[in-house]
């Protein structure tokens, strides 16, 4: 038998540690949570997206009576980002969630799909995304790259 140990580093840092593009991109996040269409869970979660040529990307979660025809907030702003700028890398993405009338207490992490599409850009353009996770505490959970949050993912390689 052979046991794999995995880590993965994630940095905690208040808001006020963050640097100011940091900051943008977590204020865009939370911004983008006023825009979500959330009528049947009331969970408004919003994304922002860092392109290379500095422009911010953001999106929201787009519910529908029919669950799974709904999209999450990261890959709301991953598709327009690729279908708008489809030349330029995604550097970073900050993620905020607001719930009952207050951001929560809780980072909010992308799911499994969003995970695999975020693995799929860093694959695309050979690139990590940082990932900022942002909460009602000020806190700022931070991965350097999608692919430290996701080991053992499926990617291309496996195609072959």
């Amino acid at each position: 038998m052979k046991e794999i140990n995995l880590t993965t580093k994630i940095t905690v840092y208040s808001y006020e540690e963050c640097t100011e593009i940091e900051k943008k991109l977590i204020d865009a996040a939370k911004l983008a949570t006023s825009n979500a269409y959330a009528p049947y869970s009331h969970f408004h979660v919003g994304a922002a997206l860092l392109l290379e040529n500095g422009k911010i990307i953001t999106g929201n979660n787009q519910e529908n009576a029919a669950y799974p025809s709904g999209l999450c907030a990261e890959r709301t702003a991953v598709f327009y980002a690729n279908a708008q700028y489809p030349d330029q890398k995604i550097e970073a993405l900050a993620v905020a969630a607001f719930y009952n009338g207050e951001f929560t207490n809780d980072l909010i992490s992308p799911c499994g799909s969003c995970r695999q599409v975020l693995l799929e850009v860093e694959s695309r353009y050979n690139s990590s995304v940082k990932i900022l996770l942002y909460n009602k505490k000020d806190e700022v959970y931070v991965a350097e790259s999608m692919s430290s949050l996701m080991p053992l993912s499926f990617t291309k390689t496996a195609l072959v």
